[in-house]
């Protein structure tokens, strides 16, 4: 077991390294004529604490219009949003078969103007010049879409336990050049930051292209890639930042409602998955077998470094590496069954149509 805990991370530190030299990361940029084409489109329920933090950097970015779509919020997001300056919409009913966020953005590019359509969580810190900083990676790149990672902040011991998986699942799992293959499998999206030229946006259907998907930015940069749309990838650096859950039952239920897509909806490879990272992290601990062990402390540290992630409680992070697997097992037994809640709303845990 020890030589298959070894050679798995060593595989995962070989993608893990390459993706230090060519993973691309936004860079400083001056403001060019594109903004003025950008619509700022973010759905949000419930998210009046948070876009009082986020939204005004957001309007000082320099896009033609920002808009925030209210989907019946029970808090005063509408309210927050309107007072800060942001274009507010009422959300319609949500129609069978559709996600909520799917069909929120898709009322947002329909209400939207800019050629260019930026969709971004509510939740998501854009520091000053992040948005000439993405326009320039998108030029530079000439892609349709451009997804960018925000780093990770976490504040409270709740919210470390899970949430850094999710960069370790881009930086080990996926390896950076592969995105500019016209492979629709060599694609890795976040919903955090899409950045969409409208044409090509328009050309695969939107959001109703994928409305039941609850990976809906891989499902996405999927459809683009099928019709032969290119995508671009990259790190938000210091640009780009992001909170997304509060404690570790809110890491568990978010991570929940990804896990099965990200299996492609095969519930048996689910049970298969938690054991073979158990196998590789949590079994060196038990029988103390130091050289997975210390492969497993630096890919975290690794990834860590290249996501930005310094500070000094990012890195005692790492200690948990072992008993990772143990944590995510409540993620796998809701992963597991029919269906998932989140915000309020219940959906089939395969992406089908919310209950």
């Amino acid at each position: 077991m020890s030589r298959l805990a070894t050679g798995v991370l060593l595989l995962k530190l070989g993608v893990l390294l390459l993706n230090f030299r060519t993973f691309p990361r936004l860079k400083a940029a001056l403001m060019n004529d594109l903004a003025a084409r950008v619509s700022i489109l973010v759905p949000a329920r419930d998210e009046a604490d948070n876009l009082r933090r986020t939204l005004p950097l957001l309007l000082a970015q320099g896009a033609a219009e920002v808009i925030v779509l209210d989907d019946g919020s029970a808090d005063n997001t509408a309210a927050i949003a309107q007072a800060l300056g942001a274009k507010v919409l009422a959300g319609q009913p949500l129609p069978a078969g559709w996600g909520g966020k799917n069909w929120a953005c898709q009322q947002l590019a329909q209400a939207a103007t800019g050629d260019l359509l930026l969709f971004t969580d509510a939740d998501v810190d854009w520091e000053r010049g992040a948005l000439a900083a993405a326009l320039a990676e998108l030029q530079r790149t000439e892609a349709d879409l451009l997804s960018v990672w925000p780093r990770q902040h976490n504040v409270m011991a709740g919210e470390r336990l899970l949430t850094p998986l999710l960069d370790d699942l881009l930086l080990c799992y996926f390896p950076a050049p592969i995105a500019a293959l016209p492979l629709k499998d060599a694609s890795a999206a976040i919903g955090q930051v899409m950045l969409f030229r409208r044409a090509a946006y328009e050309r695969l259907g939107g959001h109703a292209a994928v409305r039941s998907a609850l990976m809906e930015d891989m499902a996405l940069a999927r459809a683009l890639k099928g019709l032969g749309g290119k995508l671009a990838v990259a790190l938000g650096a210091e640009w780009l930042s992001v909170r997304m859950y509060r404690d570790y039952p809110q890491s568990v239920a978010g991570l929940a409602k990804m896990t099965l897509p990200f299996h492609r909806g095969w519930r048996a490879a689910l049970p298969l998955t938690l054991a073979l990272h158990v196998l590789v992290y949590t079994l060196p601990l038990l029988r103390f077998q130091p050289v997975p062990l210390v492969l497993a402390l630096l890919e975290g540290l690794l990834v860590r470094q290249l996501v930005g992630r310094t500070k000094a409680a990012d890195r005692a992070e790492v200690l948990l590496t072992p008993l990772l697997p143990l944590l995510a097992a409540p993620v796998y037994w809701q992963a597991a069954q029919k269906k998932v809640r989140w915000k309020g709303r219940e959906y089939d845990t395969a992406g089908d149509e919310p209950a």
